[in-house]
């Protein structure tokens, strides 16, 4: 496989991501999407106006970043795929450490997006958009989950 498709090679499956992280997926491909998609992703940001505002901001900073000082441009799966591909869980993962306050990790992740002299500001952003998904995504129950 080239380095130019390896970013999208299957890892998973985003029906088997945290609701956060899912987001970040989901919202990830819809930013690279149509005009159409556009506009059901600002629908469906806007139904916590607070958040789905900051959220929307913060979304496109991220992937301005990304796109601008990307160390290659990030493959996506098409927006209704339920396979996950690399990228997407590399920006998931980093999406859902941050929100999570485990900002070393948040920062690794980041290195493998972006240059390194630009992680730090996408860590910071990538923990502001994932606390606004966690507050669109309401409470989460916590439990025992079998991995395997």
């Amino acid at each position: 496989m080239s380095a130019r498709h390896r970013g999208g090679e299957v890892v998973g499956r985003v029906d088997d991501l945290a609701p956060v992280e899912a987001g970040a997926v989901l919202f990830l491909r819809m930013w690279g999407s149509s005009d159409a998609a556009q506009e059901a992703r600002d629908m469906r940001l806007m139904r916590e106006v607070d958040a789905g505002s900051r959220a929307l901001e913060t979304l496109e900073r991220i992937c301005t970043l990304c796109a601008q000082h990307g160390r290659r441009p990030l493959m996506r799966h098409s927006l209704g795929c339920n396979c996950l591909g690399a990228d997407e869980n590399f920006f998931a993962q980093m999406i859902g450490a941050a929100a999570d306050g485990v900002r070393e990790d948040a920062m690794m992740l980041a290195t493998l997006i972006v240059r390194p002299d630009f992680a730090p500001a996408l860590a910071a952003l990538s923990e502001e958009f994932g606390l606004a998904l966690k507050t669109m995504s309401g409470p989460v129950t916590t439990g025992d989950r079998v991995l395997h």
